[in-house]
């Protein structure tokens, strides 16, 4: 094997794990937000008190809302296409394992919501999930469709949301003072329960607050996580996963890059002019960073395929290693967040704004991916996603692998 083929060869188990675990950062940065302050607004309420909360604000907004989660999504999907594979080398029929891992992944999620995090993303893919099955013998082109065509349909939904807001704002004044109203208890609900409450109290606001916010989640981010699912899924079946030299890289970082980034800071600015959760600046924020978002992920895509690209080192194999262990570092996250911000924890619940608690998240997801580094330099794979290949080969011998699951 020549210099090139080892490269690419190296970046194809590589690359999805960069990715990964890049994109564990970006998300405790930003589901910090709504761990440290109500779910319902988030630092809106309390946490904007200073210009370094403000500027840590609008930094997360416009680098990482909306792209981080996108850039896991698409790992989802090269990681479903890697099972595909596996099955196939091993012999074994793929319904069966992959809806086993599917009902792992929303048992692990509903512990996860009930004891850490309300914004839990298992569930919601563990249901997306299993509508990806359905595309499992799709052609590159007709994921590509189906995945702008539901990226599409998450723009409209924010559309439609911000001008049922801004329609309201001007005709219905009662109804919005009502909803006003209705937010301020819920806040006031958050604060009393996470800041001053038990930890029963805590699991079961936790599991209520999920309840009442899943189906608006599958409607705003559940159909932007299925797209970038589909993407990834293409991206493997059509061979850009495994060649980080491919000029579709380099094309995200050069073009995509500026314009996600320039369109996501005009967009966090938009969003910032909002007086409330129910402004209808807010919600046009929202919706630009929801379209930029394509662009801003695929552009961060192009600098990693290019770090992957680059020669191994000790850090890039470390980092590697870690984000083969996303699904114990995603919830080591939680568990550590929520330890640090609810009352039977340390109890900072809405005290240290969001500059702080945007600094906390970031030690805390550097924290996690040493732990989970550091685990996979000992042992073959992170402690949950052990727990998960259990269930994904219940009843079966052997089952396979591959590296890059």
């Amino acid at each position: 094997m020549d210099h090139e083929q080892t490269k690419a060869s190296t970046a194809r188990q590589t690359m999805p794990d960069l990715a990964r675990a890049i994109s564990l950062v970006g998300i405790a940065l930003v589901n910090v937000a709504v761990i440290s302050y109500p779910l319902m607004g988030a630092y809106i309420y309390g946490g904007l008190n200073s210009a370094p909360d403000n500027i840590a604000y609008f930094a997360v907004n416009a680098l990482f809302l909306m792209k981080t989660y996108t850039l896991f999504a698409f790992m989802f999907g090269v990681g479903f296409a890697y099972q595909i594979q596996s099955a196939q080398r091993a012999g074994v029929g793929f319904h069966g394992r992959y809806f086993r891992r599917i009902v792992g992944l929303a048992l692990l999620g509903l512990l996860n919501i009930a004891f850490l995090f309300q914004g839990d993303i298992l569930v919601m893919y563990a249901i997306l999930g299993s509508l990806l099955y359905l595309f499992r013998n799709a052609s590159v082109k007709a994921l590509m469709i189906a995945g702008f065509g539901f990226y599409f349909v998450q723009i409209l939904a924010f559309v439609a949301i911000t001008l049922a807001l801004h329609f309201g704002h001007q005709e219905t004044p009662d109804d919005m003072a009502s909803e006003l109203s209705a937010i301020a208890d819920t806040v006031a609900r958050s604060h009393a329960i996470y800041g001053d409450g038990t930890f029963a109290q805590a699991i079961a606001l936790r599991l209520r607050e999920w309840s009442e916010i899943i189906e608006a989640g599958i409607v705003l981010d559940g159909t932007g996580a299925m797209a970038f699912f589909l993407f990834g899924f293409a991206a493997v079946k059509s061979g850009i996963i495994a060649d980080p030299s491919a000029q579709i890289w380099k094309r995200f970082r050069t073009f995509f890059l500026p314009i996600g980034l320039l369109g996501s800071a005009l967009a966090a600015y938009v969003q910032s002019l909002g007086d409330g959760v129910l402004a209808p600046i807010s919600m046009l924020g929202m919706t630009l960073i929801a379209l930029f978002s394509l662009f801003s992920t695929a552009g961060y895509l192009g600098l990693i395929a290019r770090w992957a690209a680059g020669p191994t080192t000790r850090f890039k194999a470390f980092l590697a290693k870690a984000g083969s262990a996303s699904l114990t570092a995603y919830l080591l996250q939680g568990l550590f967040l929520s330890l640090i911000f609810n009352a039977y924890g340390l109890a900072y619940y809405a005290q240290l704004g969001a500059f702080n608690s945007i600094l906390i998240a970031l030690a805390v997801s550097i924290v996690t991916i040493c732990i989970t580094g550091t685990w996979r330099s000992l042992y073959v794979r992170g402690p949950f996603e052990y727990v998960l290949r259990l269930l994904t080969y219940w009843g079966q011998r052997g089952g396979g692998h591959s590296p890059t699951q």
